[in-house]
């Protein structure tokens, strides 16, 4: 085989030489299997599966097909570039699975640490855990409730993972289990953290957390001691540029006792294993999120792998009883992890008629009849446009946006800022005429055409842009939404900050994209009041069923959904996974889950060792 005529990528391609410059004499089909799993990272697998490419042809429009898996494995061992767990090689063999060397020991130590964190038992005095608890969640009637067990095991354990869906009270469960934390004998020493993977999560945390603290039944000295500042992960630990290292790890810990990570769905393996790997041995690690959103960019799903382990055995569920004096359901857990996950289960934003909140049961449920049924409904806050043409989009959208476009052309930030929160247009691409480029290109055209604007204009009052890239020194993060108005000093670009709003000069800003629509992984962590989701006309890997529930639960009001009813079908069908083996660590079984294509770094792949 001529590997200068495959389609390789530059980074498979500098992989592939790195490897042949270790072992000129490497069989090919070592060679082939080190070049798929590259592709298997930047699709977001943490492996590659060897029974999934084994006897294939992995390349289907060239003339090469692996050996039988036998075979393969056989090849596998016998090469000098193919070790074991443990052993010092660029590629490690572990049961069915292929990883490159770095990523099997992500797993490995992450697993490790996480098994060795569930199971240890910080002192904990029951007695003012149970009045703190009954006092903090007395507002709830919820039988069980759920808010008050995920504080009661947070405090109880080193580890605890929480996951919900949109409304179903994470912020207050947080802010309440630090209260009883701070309530505990000594708590008033502790050094709380707060994290999230980008500064528009860690920003929207903060303030979410500034917020709660008002009305919480808590002594004010130790109100003053809840944290309101929040860090991206990568600030928090160091990250040094085009590295895979950060200034902290385990021989630099982290100077805190308590460290809670919102949107932890988004964060994905290496990253997870860096963060575990830096937190002092006495530290509690809090996890926040949705298992069943978009999972991270890079490579793994760590947060939904984490999520297949809950349950609660007779010995735990009765330990809770005591506590807060609310009946937990037995169930086997179904990992080590055990008890220290927690699911959220009742959503105080959709009630129980709620046509989004139905809409976003049946399609984790994976039931695509159901979903194009409820959507025939007319529900008050669904909408469906099932011969979806773009001409008739772009009327929509400039609709839509028409409340907004006169609020902004007023120059109020505030008044702009709500009336963009309104509507909100997301795509499942960012390329072609149904993604975000095409869109917002179209779109613009139309706008400009309305306020008589000449064509190359970029900056007008009413153009909203999305910050591509953070920027420490102006204190403006990857995802932030500027807007454009007129000022006394000419055109500006205001984002939302902390006490008010903040203005530059177009000129200042990072790189940036027009944000008149933006992809549904973008848009994770923010609500709307209306979402408008395009699906692409054709077939796409990015339609699974986490990204339309991630896109349809953006919305707080009505979800309007353009798409074909077989898009519909496809999305609903199917199950995002990906390759991974963290769950089958954890006690929980194998584990394959797939997800859209994701971007692993050169650095991360090509660090062999």
């Amino acid at each position: 085989m001529i590997f200068s005529d495959l389609p390789f990528g530059p980074l498979q391609r500098a992989l592939l030489a790195s490897l042949q410059r270790l072992d000129p004499r490497a069989d090919e089909a070592v060679l082939a299997c080190a070049a798929l799993c590259s592709e298997a990272l930047a699709a977001g697998d943490v492996c590659l599966p060897l029974a999934r490419v084994a006897g294939r042809r992995p390349w289907p429009e060239f003339d090469f097909a692996l050996p039988p898996l036998a075979e393969l494995h056989g090849l596998l061992r016998a090469s000098t570039l193919v070790g074991a767990p443990g052993d010092f090689a660029p590629l490690i063999v572990e049961g069915e699975r292929l990883y490159l060397a770095r990523y099997q020991a992500y797993e490995q130590r992450l697993a490790e640490r996480l098994l060795a964190m569930s199971a240890e038992r910080p002192e904990v005095d029951e007695a003012v855990l149970s009045e703190s608890l009954t006092r903090l969640f007395s507002f709830n009637t919820q039988q069980p409730d759920w808010q008050r067990l995920a504080a009661a095991q947070a405090v109880r354990r080193r580890l605890a993972v929480i996951s919900g869906g949109p409304g179903t009270g994470k912020t207050t469960t947080v802010v309440r289990l630090l209260a009883a934390l701070l309530e505990q004998p000594g708590g008033d020493r502790l050094a709380i953290g707060l994290a999230a993977p980008t500064g528009k999560a860690a920003a929207r945390m903060a303030e979410a957390i500034r917020n709660a603290k008002a009305s919480l039944p808590l002594a004010d000295e130790l109100k003053a001691l809840l944290p309101e500042e929040a860090r991206t992960l990568h600030r928090l630990l160091g990250s040094r540029g085009d590295s895979p290292a950060v200034r902290h790890d385990a021989a630099r810990p982290l100077a805190l006792d308590v460290l809670v990570v919102d949107e932890a769905s988004m964060v994905d393996l290496a990253l997870m294993a860096k963060l575990v790997a830096a937190l002092p041995p006495q530290a509690r690690l809090i996890l926040l999120g949705d298992k069943d959103q978009l999972a991270a960019v890079e490579a793994g799903a760590v947060f939904a792998e984490l999520c297949e382990g809950r349950g609660f055995d007779a010995e735990a569920a009765a330990e809770l009883q005591r506590i807060t004096g609310q009946a937990v359901p037995i169930e086997a857990p179904r990992s080590a992890l055990g008890d220290a996950v927690v699911l959220l289960s009742h959503s105080h934003r959709f009630a129980g008629d709620s046509g989004i909140g139905e809409l976003a049961r049946r399609s984790n449920a994976g039931d695509a009849a159901g979903t194009l049924n409820l959507l025939r409904e007319n529900r008050a806050d669904l909408a469906w446009q099932a011969e979806p043409s773009q001409a008739a989009l772009l009327e929509r959208l400039e609709q839509g946006y028409a409340p907004y476009l006169k609020a902004a052309r007023k120059g109020d930030p505030s008044e702009a800022f709500a009336a963009f929160n309104a509507f909100r247009a997301l795509t499942a691409q960012r390329e072609g005429p149904w993604g975000v480029s095409g869109i917002n290109e179209a779109l613009e055209a139309r706008i400009k055409r309305r306020y008589s604007l000449p064509e190359r204009e970029r900056w007008y009052p009413g153009r909203a842009v999305m910050v591509r890239q953070n920027d420490y020194a102006l204190g403006l993060f990857n995802g932030d939404i500027g807007i454009c108005l007129a000022s006394e000093y000419g055109l500006r670009v205001y984002f939302e900050g902390e006490d008010g709003f903040r203005a530059f000069a177009p000129a200042r800003l990072p790189s940036h994209d027009s944000a008149f629509a933006m992809t549904v992984h973008k848009s994770q962590g923010s609500e709307f009041a209306e979402v408008l989701l395009v699906l692409p006309e054709s077939p796409s890997p990015l339609l699974t069923r986490a990204l339309f529930y991630t896109g349809i639960t953006r919305a707080k009001q009505k979800v309007e959904i353009w798409g074909l009813p077989a898009r519909l079908a496809e999305a609903v069908n199917t199950r995002a996974e990906r390759a991974a083996g963290l769950a089958e660590r954890l006690g929980a079984g194998p584990c394959e889950r797939s997800q859209p294509p994701a971007a692993v770094t050169a650095t991360d792949q090509l660090s062999l060792f």
